[in-house]
């Protein structure tokens, strides 16, 4: 009887969470597949069944395309910075051997991340503008002005500049992260490492890389969905521009939704989003429970 009435208060305090997910969760999902299948004019409100046209269209859409392009190089050149990159500093920052420093350098490195993506894009559609921005001054200050040039105005550099924005942004809160898993490997570890002569090399990819893969795993997962889902610095830098050079995928439904007026095709746009979203959460996971570290 005391278990029953255990499972049942138990169950009492989960329904009230399952449902708040599945109204605001799963009920969205479900509707959005189902305006994908709609030609929808959201300002007059008609409504026409058009069944999957809205992803063949995606098909034959040159932007989406390269918005989807422009997804997958955020995402290559995310994984690069963001969790390899942040790994190998914040293992650099944990052999400093002053506590002091090590402090200093962790907050040096997160204080960008502290900052909101929309004021990064602003800061930084300052420092790449051609005229007054700091960056074409320096250069041009070092003997190399004629590498000086208009960044978010050439479709050549437009998105490797925004890409650039992110990654120095989001850098220090990816370190932090890893420094936070460093600090959990047991010390005694290193040192019977040292003793046996493993130089710092070596202890970085035999000790630090497999005792931290749960924390890589969930940093990819994190930043692969992120770098899907991208949509505050390019509206704020570029709005897709120039000629669509920078559109995404966020930022192509926007405009197909809310200033094309094609609401379905919008929604279309978005089921393919998370699709992919879900796919890579999902094959990371997996990934990860399968090379989980126990103490």
């Amino acid at each position: 009887m005391r278990a029953t009435l255990r499972r049942t208060l138990g169950l009492a305090w989960v329904v009230p969470a399952l449902v708040l997910v599945g109204v605001f969760v799963y009920l969205p999902l479900v509707q959005n597949l189902q305006f994908s299948t709609l030609k929808w004019d959201i300002y007059s409100g008609s409504q026409e069944y058009v069944g999957l046209d809205n992803y063949t269209k995606l098909v034959d859409d040159p932007v989406f395309w390269s918005s989807l392009g422009n997804n997958a190089l955020y995402a290559v050149v995310s994984i690069v910075f963001q969790v390899f990159g942040a790994l190998l500093l914040a293992a650099l920052i944990e052999g400093v051997r002053s506590q002091r420093w090590q402090r200093a350098l962790r907050a040096i490195y997160f204080i960008p991340s502290a900052i909101s993506l929309t004021v990064a894009g602003l800061l930084f559609y300052f420092i790449y503008e051609p005229n007054l921005g700091p960056l074409n001054h320096a250069l041009r200050a070092v003997g190399l002005g004629e590498l000086a040039q208009a960044w978010l105005g050439q479709e050549s550099t437009a998105m490797s500049s925004i890409i650039a924005m992110s990654q120095w942004q989001g850098f220090g809160y990816s370190t932090l992260l890893f420094a936070v898993a460093i600090q959990r490997i047991p010390s005694e570890i290193y040192g019977a490492a040292a003793i046996d002569g493993v130089g710092a090399v070596g202890r970085f990819f035999r000790i630090t890389v497999p005792l931290v893969r749960e924390m890589t795993g969930l940093m990819a997962i994190v930043t692969l969905s992120g770098a899907f889902q991208v949509f505050n610095e390019v509206m704020v830098m570029t709005a897709g521009g120039p000629n669509n050079s920078t559109q995404v995928l966020g930022t192509w439904l926007y405009r197909s939704g809310f200033v094309r007026n094609n609401f379905g095709y919008a929604a279309a746009i978005a089921t393919v989003l998370f699709v992919i979203t879900l796919a890579v959460a999902v094959a990371q996971l997996w990934v990860t429970r399968r090379r989980r570290v126990e103490w």
